[in-house]
């Protein structure tokens, strides 16, 4: 049985606790955080221990991993704090606000022989799991086009919920390292190694904020496989979130993420299910419709906002218990980051970015 602490005790630790609980193999024991009180309030709601010292937590309370989920800005700060007090860290997305954080989070790892993973749930979704072992099984020929389209809406509360929302200080950007990390997860995860960024981004319709809601970009990877992205938080309600990706075969695949009013923790639910919406691979045209249809049933007897928590949970519960690579590394973390951050770059710079 693994032991697991939660540092952070915000809206989506509600939904790691909750996952834990369902979760094989594994027990959630502690929180840690600043606020002493808001820990205890915390911890009594999952009967846990609350803590404000990392060191302390994880001697006292025998913790063998943490999940953090504090802001992205203090992702690096908290999980060397982790492994060199003894724990394994899943972190939640994005990794971290550079690649040198991220750099440094997977040395620490090593040099304490710690696993490291970033939440990317979405991964374990029926529909994106499709698109991989079509590339896998060789279906697509050579992945040789990528796109990530996302329309979402976030609103003057949203950024208010939190202080460090819509800053360039305490958030260390918009669209790009909060909500859109999870497509670019999967398109990485689709065509591979980043190569080359070149971006535009800016602000449309959000001047209660300092950084951007939208963002475009073309993208090279090391395969010669390009993609294109156009993210963005100025869509009211929200439309959707997808990822296609074209091969060599001339055979495409797509996955529909999110649709409708995109999904913010604490706040809402997930509106549809993710479903593929694209899919010609010749003799599986027909298959669009029933996996539409499965999908669809299967969401209906699920929570979605904490289920797949659960599976990469056990993914990471079952790294730490057999020693195999988890799925989503800190190695495929920083290629998340690496292409955020090769986005900004490129507008202040006024350059492609080249790897």
């Amino acid at each position: 049985m693994v032991r697991y602490a939660l540092m952070g005790y915000g809206k989506v630790s509600q939904l790691h606790a909750k996952a834990l609980k369902d979760a094989k193999d594994s027990t959630l024991v502690a929180v840690w955080g600043r606020d002493k009180e808001k820990a205890k309030t915390f911890a009594e709601q999952w009967d846990i221990l609350p803590f404000t010292d990392v060191q302390e937590m994880i001697e006292q309370a025998n913790v063998d991993a943490v999940i953090i989920t504090t802001p992205h800005p203090l992702h690096k700060e908290h999980a060397i704090l982790a492994f060199k007090a003894g724990a394994h860290v899943l972190v939640e997305k994005p990794m971290a606000l550079t690649v040198e954080e991220c750099d440094a989070m997977i040395e620490t790892a090593k040099q304490e022989k710690k696993h490291l993973a970033v939440i990317s749930q979405r991964r374990w979704y029926p529909a994106c799991r499709r698109i991989r072992d079509a590339i896998d099984s060789g279906k697509l020929g050579t992945p040789m086009i990528g796109q990530v389209t996302m329309l979402g809406w976030r609103d003057e509360e949203y950024y208010k919920s939190d202080p460090w929302r819509g800053s360039w200080d305490k958030e260390g950007g918009g669209v790009l390292i909060n909500q859109a990390p999870h497509q670019l997860d999967l398109l990485h995860w689709f065509l591979g190694e980043v190569k080359e960024v070149y971006a535009q981004w800016d602000n449309v319709n959000h001047p209660y904020i300092e950084v951007e809601d939208t963002a475009v970009a073309t993208i090279r990877f090391a395969s010669g496989a390009v993609a294109s992205i156009l993210v963005s938080n100025s869509q009211k309600p929200g439309i959707y979130a997808k990822v296609h990706v074209h091969g060599s075969s001339a055979c495409s695949t797509g996955v529909q993420t999110d649709g409708g009013a995109m999904f913010i923790a604490g706040r809402s639910g997930i509106a549809e299910p993710p479903v593929n919406d694209l899919w010609t691979i010749a003799g599986e045209e027909q298959n669009l419709n029933r996996w539409k249809e499965e999908d669809t049933a299967f969401f209906s007897t699920i929570d979605a906002t904490s289920y797949f928590f659960k599976l990469q949970q056990e993914d990471f519960t079952q790294a730490i218990l057999t020693g195999k690579k988890p799925t989503s590394s800190g190695e495929e973390g920083r290629e998340t980051v690496k292409l955020i951050e090769g986005m900004y770059r490129s507008q202040r710079e006024g350059k492609p970015i080249r790897y």
